[in-house]
């Protein structure tokens, strides 16, 4: 809630909000109703548009990572790319199997962080949760990033610009998923199934140049400096970190399960196998194809370039790559704001997050999720300069963490349930658990110093904070709550009689008490209503207005598009209509004042909200209207 303003406040109408309803209308599109949200649910082609484009996305710059940390061993020590590929592919199907398991298990979606908080508590769930949070935000920046390197590839006389390039499209993408889920898939789906076409183009002219031409002998000029260090396993092991990147995104699927249309697990479960079996093929096929060219990183141009070059030639095929693999890198940050925003609602309806988050927006989309992902991963790109390469080692830590809580919650869920075929579950979980514990120690130990001791001081941060939301939020309900105290007798009205008067509620509490006893001290015409936003609230608040409420009307208003506010303002015109002798009817407004300055950020700030769009009704008169704050300070 807002702090409290001035207790009597006369509120003038205003055309601006029109306006800017108007506009954002234009912009993301009409209001959808909540009967309509099965409708807006994703087919198995949209789902693979939306989900899968950061996992196939990291096939055009994994491989590149792996040479890169090779390389400076000398051109000669490539020849170990093929073999690492592999060994990351085999890690990739033990998770894609893991995961298909948890969205059968859980089919309410969350993925690592539900697996985690069920079976090993709290505390390794809101570990994996600060992992796949912190992996998405840099799932933003680094996509993008790669994105602009692709386009720079092509064209360098845009490497000057590549900032505001990755600003730009942030923006974009943010548009696009705040028209809401169903029409982000479309927006999207052609990016990535161009590139899909296009890559496998790519292996197959590559396949048949290799085979009528030969394997290169040596490495092509131009690469970057190399053979300033002995290959020792440590490096090797350094370049499979490297190349893990290509495993970012497998859990999205998992996450996002009740996007998909019903059956939503078998759904998700089938996109999840085909994006698996895509994603495995497209990142082996460009590794050897690098690998039989004698590929090296350059600075100036990605290695996908570089085989394209040598495949396709510079003609129109080649210009296609880039584009196709330009859009599907820009676009891949749309993955993170699909699962980001999900993920945060789930938390926030555990009270680990500020409860904005669980709040649906006009288009049925999360958008305080949408909003803050894009705001966050705009700021990294402004700090790393638009840099890939400084961004990819805090990029995998996150996410390999996340996979293990998941598998080692998996692994223990089966023990527990001892479903049909448990046995070879916890088989293919305890494997992955294996695989990715390892795969994060690797990564922890080689890219520590390179920036992953960032990652791993932020989760422990991001779980203190949790943890202290959540036992503010607990704290406020303790207050709050009506538990220990007894109906006692109100006041009969005497100031003013005959003045009708309006209590928005949202739940019943020592806060709405306080507010329906000042008004009831007012007059007698007190009607307090409350918008049905919440699936279940409305029952709770009349179950306890039975023995709370006294005399006073509880009225509930629709709410189809999820809205606290417009509602109200039609209520009160209605209500002024009706009988318009009496005048225009008071609003009462109940609202809590945290302790804390910070802590006003974890609520809704209904309290102030209603007061700012009383203040730019677009009713039917012209007259000002008299709000009324009724505080309720928290002492703790």
């Amino acid at each position: 809630m807002s702090p409290v303003g001035d207790r009597f406040r006369p509120c003038r109408p205003s055309r601006h909000p029109q306006m800017l309803d108007e506009l954002r209308q234009f912009l993301i599109g009409s209001p959808i109703p909540s009967a309509r949200e099965t409708h807006e649910r994703l087919s198995k082609v949209r789902g693979l548009a939306i989900f899968s484009s950061d996992a196939l996305s990291s096939v055009a710059y994994a491989t590149e990572e792996i040479m890169r940390a090779l390389i400076v061993a000398g051109t000669a020590a490539l020849v170990y790319s093929p073999p690492i590929a592999i060994a990351i592919v085999a890690v990739m199907i033990l998770v894609s199997m893991s995961y298909f398991q948890t969205i059968h298990a859980y089919p309410s979606g969350g993925g690592a962080y539900i697996v985690a908080r069920a079976n090993l508590g709290n505390g390794a769930g809101l570990t994996a949760a600060g992992a796949l949070q912190i992996d998405y935000i840099l799932t933003v920046a680094v996509s993008t990033t790669a994105g602009v390197a692709a386009i720079t590839s092509a064209f360098p006389a845009l490497l000057p610009w590549r900032v505001l390039i990755g600003l730009g499209t942030i923006a974009f993408v943010t548009w696009g998923n705040l028209r809401g889920v169903r029409e982000s898939g479309a927006i999207f789906a052609i990016p990535t199934y161009a590139f899909i076409f296009v890559g496998f183009a790519l292996l197959i002219a590559g396949a048949r140049h290799v085979l009528l031409s030969g394997a290169a002998t040596a490495p092509t000029a131009g690469g970057e400096a190399a053979g300033l260090q002995v290959l020792t396993p440590f490096l090797l092991l350094r370049a499979f970190a490297s190349g893990c990147a290509a495993l970012t995104g497998i859990e999205a699927i998992s996450n996002g399960t009740p996007a998909f249309r019903p059956p939503e697990a078998r759904n998700a479960g089938r996109t999840l196998i085909i994006m698996a079996a895509i994603l495995a093929t497209m990142f082996i096929g460009i590794t050897f194809l690098g690998r039989a060219l004698a590929i090296v990183p350059r600075a100036e141009e990605t290695v996908v370039s570089q085989i394209g070059r040598i495949v396709f030639g510079t003609g129109v095929w080649y210009f296609a790559l880039q584009v196709a693999t330009a859009l599907i890198l820009l676009l891949a940050a749309n993955t993170s704001f699909a699962g980001f925003p999900r993920l945060s609602s789930i938390l926030a309806g555990d009270q680990f997050m500020p409860r904005q988050f669980a709040n649906r927006g006009d288009r049925l989309v999360y958008t305080t999720g949408i909003l803050s992902l894009a705001a966050v991963a705009a700021v990294l790109i402004v700090l790393f300069g638009g840099n890939t390469h400084a961004l990819i080692p805090l990029y995998a830590v996150g996410v390999f963490l996340a996979f293990t809580l998941s598998q080692a919650g998996m692994v223990r869920h089966w023990l527990k349930a001892r479903s049909p075929g448990w046995r070879i579950k916890v088989v293919v979980n305890s494997l992955g658990f294996t695989a990715t514990g390892v795969a994060l120690i690797v990564l922890i130990a080689t890219k520590f110093l390179h920036g992953a001791w960032i990652v791993t001081l932020l989760i422990p941060l991001y779980v203190f904070v949790a943890l202290a939301v959540r036992r503010h939020y607990r704290d406020v309900q303790s207050l709050m709550s009506l538990g220990g105290m007894e109906p006692v007798p109100w006041p009969n009205p005497a100031a003013h009689p005959h003045q009708k008067v309006v209590v928005p509620v949202s739940g019943m509490h020592r806060g709405t008490l306080a507010a329906l006893q000042f008004a009831r001290a007012m007059t007698s015409d007190v009607t307090a209503v409350m918008a049905d936003v919440e699936p279940g609230a409305v029952d709770r608040v009349r179950k306890d207005w039975k023995r709370w409420g006294h005399d006073v009307p509880l009225e509930v208003l629709p709410s189809p598009y999820r809205s606290t506010l417009t509602p109200l303002l039609e209520h009160l015109d209605h209500a002024d209509q009706r009988d318009p002798h009496r005048g225009l009817a008071v609003v009462v407004i109940p609202e809590f004042v945290p302790a804390r300055a910070w802590q006003r950020f974890l609520h809704n700030q209904t309290a102030n909200l209603i007061k700012k769009a009383i203040l730019y009704q677009r009713g039917h008169t012209s007259k000002d209207r008299i709000v009324i704050n009724v505080p309720y300070h928290l002492s703790r």
